[in-house]
């Protein structure tokens, strides 16, 4: 039984570059609140944050970078090449993690919860689950992603992977083990099976039933199947500047949601909508010109904002053309205002920003919530 009570919680772990997010977000989409554990610990040691001080203070100030934020980098030059350095700044952020995994697990009113950590076993975090799940692919397929994905070179990347412990550990130790080595449908179908085995009642269609707006518009978070539609109509709105195909939208689940917007049958919009480390981001906008802009981008808004506060996000940032963010009157009365990535202030959002920014794009800024997790001390 979970440390939280009414809450079923499904760890979630494996050695790096094995898929670990990509199954959380497999989760969400059928309904869990997912929690990374690891993104956290970034947040942790972020300047004014709880662990900032410790860590400068026991690595010394040359991890720091020009702006006084702890060089991530630097830092992991040092600790994934020394088992005691590592050990050293597990001491530190671990118990500050666990702080803020209880906090947002506690907060959530999903019953069910996706807790994804790197270290979930040897941290101990997997005491507080229901079940452990863990990812595996073969040592070649990692060394791959971390080359391909992270740009890292063949040195680095292999001393990130021999610098874990053994993969045999931990799926000795699991329920469940997912192996993400193939195509998204095939790792899909694992999470499926594994989902329904644990819950056979639940019902997923319900957390992603369409709601309808005042405008008669109505709303819905897409599932995997309904890829090939997204394709075409991306394709078709993009005048064939971006074609996409039904493997192409696949992929992209494994990193976002997609929000549909239909007028009585016909799709009019589709948004490409993300969460992660507290931060909603929409980097896709595709309206179909036979309606509103200004009514579709409200209704569709709405209900990303409404999913992005039950997630507890801080924000929401949206990534649109620059002559579109420019026309305030679309903006003003739903709370939006264009701002540029060094005026976010706190390090998380300004990364996340910088991760999710489209070329040529200008960024509209909401918040949502006021009090942040790790915050200052």
């Amino acid at each position: 039984m979970s440390a939280w009570p009414g809450k079923f919680v499904i760890g979630l772990t494996g050695n790096i570059a094995t898929g670990k997010s990509l199954v959380r977000r497999m989760l969400e989409h059928l309904g869990a609140y997912g929690i990374d554990a690891d993104a956290l610990g970034h947040r942790a040691i972020a300047r004014g944050a709880p662990g900032y001080q410790p860590v400068v203070e026991t690595f010394g100030r040359w991890i720091l970078n020009s702006d006084e934020q702890i060089d991530r980098r630097r830092l992991a030059k040092v600790v994934f090449s020394d088992v005691e350095a590592l050990s050293r700044l597990e001491a530190i952020i671990h118990p500050l993690v666990f702080q803020a995994v209880d906090l947002l697990a506690m907060r959530t009113n999903r019953s069910v919860i996706a807790l994804e950590a790197i270290k979930l076993i040897e941290s101990g975090l997997h005491n507080k689950c229901d079940t452990v799940w863990v990812t595996h692919a073969p040592q070649e397929i990692q060394l791959a992603r971390l080359m391909h994905r992270r740009h890292m070179s063949e040195v680095q990347a292999n001393q990130r992977i021999t610098a874990q412990s053994p993969p045999e550990g931990k799926t000795e130790t699991a329920d469940v083990v997912i192996h993400n080595q193939k195509a998204f449908e095939d790792t899909w179908q694992q999470v499926l099976t594994a989902w329904q085995q644990l819950f056979p009642t639940f019902d997923a269609e319900a957390v992603l039933t369409a709601s309808s707006t005042e405008g008669g518009f109505m709303v819905q978070r897409a599932r995997p199947r309904q890829a090939e539609e997204i394709a075409a109509f991306i394709t078709r709105l993009s005048s064939g500047n971006r074609v996409m195909s039904r493997e192409d939208v696949l992929d992209d689940f494994g990193e976002k949601a997609y929000m549909l917007l239909r007028s009585e049958r016909d799709l009019v919009g589709v948004l490409g909508w993300q969460v992660e480390n507290l931060v909603a981001r929409i980097d896709d906008v595709y309206i179909d010109g036979t309606v509103s802009y200004q009514e579709t981008m409200e209704a569709v808004l709405c209900e990303v904002e409404q999913a992005s506060i039950e997630l507890q996000c801080e924000i929401i940032l949206l990534f649109v053309p620059p002559n579109i963010a420019r026309e305030s009157y679309l903006w003003t009365d739903l709370g939006y205002e264009l701002r540029t990535v060094s005026s976010l202030g706190i390090r998380a959002w300004q990364e996340a920003a910088a991760e999710s920014m489209p070329h040529k794009s200008a960024m509209l800024f909401k918040q949502i919530r006021s009090d942040r997790v790790l915050r200052p001390m």
